[in-house]
């Protein structure tokens, strides 16, 4: 949960424009009483009726003198806005608490509270708050909800101030709102080896160390706690003070995921779009690989990486894990199509060193981009690559893709690259390709041992 926006509405400070902005603030029934006294102070003159002359002016003067009162009022409100969570997956929910106090020493009259938000959260949420007293405070709340990802703003709230007999209508605004993100959804994913790739430490063929440099072998001074074992004598003797011998750092394995966003290779759109399947893929695999302890990187078709990523991508534990995975979440919650044509930028940042597991979720890909995409699993450890079959995807789903097709041969090549390829159909569970592609490429390495013996 975090802390919305606070601030203090414009009714202790008034506006500009007078007697035009209480008269503009004037409702329907304000308007109506104004015109008919208007129109009865007119008959009165002409037909010499002093009596029905009162009567008009009564009801001429009752809305002038509601929207003065109003006008003048002068609350010291402040009002504050609470997201749970700040973050949240697309088609979930999240609450949004709204407090109003009142900071001065009178007591408020009846307050129609209302928020800002976008269309596609829902309807306008709008609140009728009985007389607050003074130091005394409300609160309400209302739920918003998106099938939609990206980052939508909350505000500013506005409250609207009414007399009691509902002649008039005046608006204050607050100065400050807040930022709902709606990530992508996360699938949770069975851990799977893929032959030895997927050991956050120590199994992965490539891997990087956990912190720089090689293994530490500089002893360092003696700490309460150390095991008297690991004391390093030479070093004792030539210091003159307690040394022991550091620990081994662990290394670490990488895990980079290439998300290709080119807008040519999707078709659609929506929450069950093409793009978005991959999207909430890629999600999935880096948040599942950072809590089994890899070094990931999320890497797109232009080149890009997420902002705030080292050269070796985001590796933690504990809080750090959870700042990586939000940094991410935050970026793809915003990542839309790119302009690009090819891949070729995301090769050039994958030739430049060693990699690891590359996981892959690719569009369409013509014969260019395909042997693009061939080459860049000679720079890693183990390479799985999940490819959206674009027939199934603008016309009903089919299991396999059809004999001979395009799809097909682009799959074919990638695999004689060295890549584990699954073509994924339209309405296909990311859980379930993932197992296939452990199985796939758990096969792979057994034919490829038994051929070297």
């Amino acid at each position: 949960m975090s802390a919305g926006g606070t601030g203090q509405a414009a009714a202790d400070r008034g506006e500009t424009g007078g007697v035009r902005t209480a008269l503009a603030g004037l409702t329907t029934r304000g308007r109506s009483f104004l015109a008919a006294g208007i129109a009865a102070a007119i008959c009165a003159y002409v037909l010499g009726q002093s009596d029905l002359l009162r009567v008009g002016l009564l009801l001429a003067s009752l809305p002038l003198i509601c929207a003065t009162v109003v006008y003048r009022t002068r609350y010291r409100v402040t009002g504050t806005r609470r997201l749970a969570p700040a973050r949240v997956p697309a088609g979930s929910e999240a609450r949004v608490h709204l407090r109003m106090d009142n900071v001065s020493r009178l007591p408020t009259g009846l307050l129609m509270l209302q928020d800002r938000v976008p269309y596609v959260l829902g309807p306008r949420p709008r609140f009728v708050l009985d007389r607050v007293e003074p130091g005394g405070h409300r609160e309400v709340s209302y739920r918003v909800r998106s099938d939609l990802r990206g980052r939508y703003p909350l505000g500013p709230l506005q409250l609207r101030l009414t007399d009691p007999f509902g002649m008039c209508e005046l608006t204050r605004s607050f100065s400050t709102y807040d930022t709902l993100t709606v990530i992508p959804r996360v699938e949770p994913l069975a851990p799977v080896r893929f032959s030895g790739e997927a050991q956050g430490y120590g199994d992965g063929r490539q891997r990087s160390l956990a912190l720089a440099g090689e293994d530490d072998v500089i002893p360092r001074g003696y700490r309460y706690g150390d095991d008297l074992r690991r004391v390093h004598w030479r070093s004792t003797a030539r210091y003159g003070e307690l040394m022991v011998r550091r620990e081994e750092q662990p290394r670490r394995s990488r895990c980079t995921v290439l998300l290709d966003t080119r807008g040519g290779a999707y078709e659609g759109a929506g929450p069950d779009s093409a793009f978005e399947w991959a999207v909430s893929a890629a999600a999935s695999v880096l948040v599942h690989m950072l809590e089994r302890g890899f070094s990931i990187r999320l890497l797109t078709d232009s080149g890009s990486v997420v902002p705030g990523e080292g050269a070796d991508g985001f590796a933690g534990s504990g809080q750090e894990t959870a700042e990586a995975a939000g940094l991410m979440m935050d970026t793809l919650a915003v990542i839309d199509h790119s302009d690009g044509t090819g891949l070729s930028r995301a090769y050039e940042v994958l030739r430049g060193g060693n990699e690891g597991l590359l996981v892959a979720f690719l569009g369409d890909l013509d014969e260019e981009q395909a042997t693009t995409v061939a080459k860049m699993s000679r720079r890693s450890g183990g390479a799985v690559a999940f490819v959206l079959d674009p027939d199934t995807w603008v016309r009903e789903a089919t299991d396999v893709p059809r004999p001979g097709d395009r799809h097909a041969e682009r799959l074919r090549q990638l695999r004689e690259a060295g890549w584990t390829a699954l073509s994924v159909p339209r309405g296909a569970a990311l859980g379930a390709l993932w197992q296939q592609a452990d199985r796939e490429r758990s096969g792979l390495a057994s034919m490829t041992g038994e051929a070297a013996r």
